[in-house]
């Protein structure tokens, strides 16, 4: 469908099916469903106030945890050492040894932040995560990126962490023109860049899914044909059982983006390449 004036595609698209579900016509999902109208005026979006929801979340969770620590945990303060330690030990130290445990509390917000935000997916009145616009993902993935820089060049110094990230030690010269390229690719272009796009592609892909089953179960609901309608429950019955498997995708994608964050660490806090 052509946009209308003034409008973005998107935008265009968002319009049209508002004005279609008024009318009380179901209508397939489409890339405006990626883009919720804004709450009040240009800069108070869906997706900012889903973000500082959560940030106000875990702020709260972790002040009320350790308000009055205790040596024998209480249920609250025994969640968040469950969390901690599970970031610590599973991950900062699988991938950095001892020298990653000074990293845990980065990498335990990064976690709980990532698996909030995409957990909002599956939670009535939100129904969609942040992370299934790429925005979100790359300025993630670009924190990360600049950490990872950051800690090999004070650690190494400029010329030395380039060296290091760029030279195979023990390969004939005339092989590094080729390999030079590939290991500046590797290093420098390609983890930022699929570490936002598997976490946004993930999340992407599963808001879809849930679209297509729930509209799709409206759509058949509102056929004139019997079998149609009562076949709509299997597509609604999917709906429920791909949001259950959403969980595990939403908390599944928060480990892997922490220990892939904690092992680009790694690779710059360790002595050669």
């Amino acid at each position: 469908m052509p946009a209308r004036a003034g409008l973005s595609s998107a935008e265009d698209d968002t319009v049209s099916g508002q004005l279609v579900v008024a009318q009380g016509i179901p209508w397939p999902p489409s890339v405006g469903d990626f883009y919720p109208p804004n709450v009040a005026g240009p800069w108070v979006t869906k997706f900012g106030i889903m973000v500082w929801l959560a940030v106000a979340l875990l702020i709260i969770f972790f002040m009320l945890a350790y308000r009055k620590p205790t040596l024998v945990p209480g249920k609250t303060q025994w969640y968040a050492e469950s969390l901690y330690g599970l970031v610590r030990d599973n991950i900062a130290r699988e991938q950095m040894g001892n020298a990653g445990i000074r990293f845990a509390p980065y990498l335990t917000v990064l976690f709980s932040f990532i698996a909030l935000t995409n957990l909002f997916g599956i939670v009535p009145g939100l129904q969609i995560s942040p992370n299934s616009h790429i925005a979100f993902p790359i300025v993630l993935a670009a924190i990360s990126y600049v950490m990872y820089l950051y800690i090999g060049v004070r650690k190494d110094g400029l010329g030395s962490y380039l060296k290091k990230s760029l030279i195979i030690p023990g390969v004939p010269w005339p092989m590094h023109f080729l390999l030079i390229p590939i290991e500046f690719l590797q290093n420098f272009i390609n983890r930022p860049v699929t570490l936002a796009v598997r976490l946004f592609a993930n999340m992407f892909a599963g808001h879809l899914i849930l679209l297509v089953f729930t509209l799709g179960g409206f759509v058949m609901l509102a056929s004139d044909n019997v079998f149609v309608q009562v076949t709509s429950v299997f597509s609604f019955a999917m709906a429920i059982l791909m949001a259950f498997f959403e969980v595990l995708v939403a908390l599944l994608q928060a480990y892997v983006f922490v220990t892939l964050t904690a092992n680009y660490i790694g690779t710059s806090l360790a002595d050669d390449h």
